[in-house]
């Protein structure tokens, strides 16, 4: 029985907007991660038979598939093809479901799943195009706007930042709480820095070898002082929302068999791969039925699960998601998350997978779980499983 298992998962540093990477071309940047992924694996590119990489703001120097861009850019034979794909926020989280899927299929023997965001060189907002009910067509305006939470004139029916206020109030947490999860956050990324636990997995770039957004100085006295731009009453601020972030990430599967004629080991197999679909008003309460959905699948609890990585897109989601699925809070996002890492959209998947398979390697942890909020109302929850 064929199944997908991951020998090698790296990513670039996360530089901040318009810090040390916003002068690398955002194909450049996916070229790095790639190149270091297969030196670091040992594998010969020509092996690789397709590049899926995920990138949400397709656009301007991230438009024409730039994941063929990347494949051409690192060198590799032009034989390697290489598609794009678009799941929002968990767009390389999907490109490595796809991988899975296209291995255990039967289809090939050999892909990357991969991600790149270079956020400083997309205007933001740049996704969102102008007219009258664009992107989202006249049909989706009238079916969302006026219900709760949307705004008769909004320019675009939903909003991430209302979404992350409407979560705050659903499960009671205030201002307060919230900062101290996004200091949390910091602390335990500047602590895992010191520690080298991202050593194995951080692919120099520009000079930049370490996660230039972790703030070791913050308190909450300074994240008190932020606005909260999305309501005036309210409990959502830049200091505990994830960060603008530039930054790549990529990850080597195969099947174990192909893994043994290499003379690989394995890092983890991917146990379960699952997508589900929430409110698009809310949008950012999807990893809590991605979850369920996920473990369901795999015959597991939540106490089976050693380690998890919620994405902090917002504090909110991942507090809450702990509130919902009575998770250890010990385990969730051990080494900070993208408050303090920061969350360059398509590359945040492949990071979070390459922070959590490393972590699951060096600490014994059986199985592990990754999920993510993404645009429009969905999630992708992936079960890993250490073979080790």
């Amino acid at each position: 029985m064929r199944d997908a298992v991951i020998v090698g998962a790296v990513r670039t540093p996360t530089g901040r907007r318009n810090g040390a990477l916003s002068g690398v071309h955002p194909v450049d940047l996916a070229a790095e991660a790639l190149s270091a992924l297969v030196t670091r694996a040992g594998v010969d590119p020509a092996l690789v038979e397709d590049v899926i990489m995920g990138c949400v703001s397709q656009v301007g120097e991230q438009a024409w598939n730039i994941a063929r861009s990347a494949v051409l850019a690192a060198g590799w034979p032009e034989h390697v093809p290489g598609t794009t794909v678009d799941r929002q926020c968990g767009s390389s989280q999907q490109a490595l479901h796809f991988a899975a899927a296209t291995v255990i299929s039967g289809q090939a023997d050999v892909i990357v799943a991969s991600g790149v965001e270079a956020m400083s060189r997309v205007p933001m907002g740049s996704s969102v195009s102008q007219g009258a009910g664009a992107p989202f067509g006249d049909k989706v305006r009238a079916r969302y706007t006026g219900v709760e939470g949307v705004a008769a004139d909004q320019p675009v029916p939903f909003n991430q930042g209302v979404g992350a206020e409407m979560l705050a109030a659903r499960w009671g947490l205030d201002r307060t709480t919230l900062d101290s999860f996004a200091l949390e956050s910091h602390a335990r990324a500047a602590a895992a820095a010191d520690r080298g636990d991202f050593d194995a997995e951080i692919v120099p770039v520009a000079g930049l070898k370490a996660d230039e957004g972790v703030r070791r100085d913050s308190t909450l006295e300074k994240l008190a002082g932020l606005k909260t731009p999305f309501k005036a009453d309210g409990v959502i601020s830049a200091g505990n929302a994830s960060q603008i972030s530039d930054g790549a990430s990529a990850v080597l599967v195969m099947t174990s068999q192909k893994a043994a004629e290499l003379g690989l080991t394995p890092l983890v197999r991917i146990h379960t791969a699952v997508v589900a679909g929430s409110d698009p008003v809310v949008m950012l309460d999807g990893p809590i039925p991605a979850t369920r959905k996920a473990l369901d699948r795999a015959g597991l609890s939540i106490g089976d699960i050693g380690a998890y990585e919620v994405n902090e897109a917002f504090a909110p989601i991942p507090l809450g998601w702990l509130a919902e699925i009575g998770a250890d809070p010990a385990r969730m996002n051990p080494n900070g998350g993208a408050i303090a890492l920061g969350h360059p959209l398509g590359a945040s998947g492949t990071r979070l997978t390459t922070t959590l398979v490393h972590h699951m390697r060096a600490n014994g942890i059986r199985y592990g779980l990754q999920t993510m909020c993404e645009g429009g109302g969905m999630a992708n929850a992936t079960i890993f499983e250490n073979l080790a």
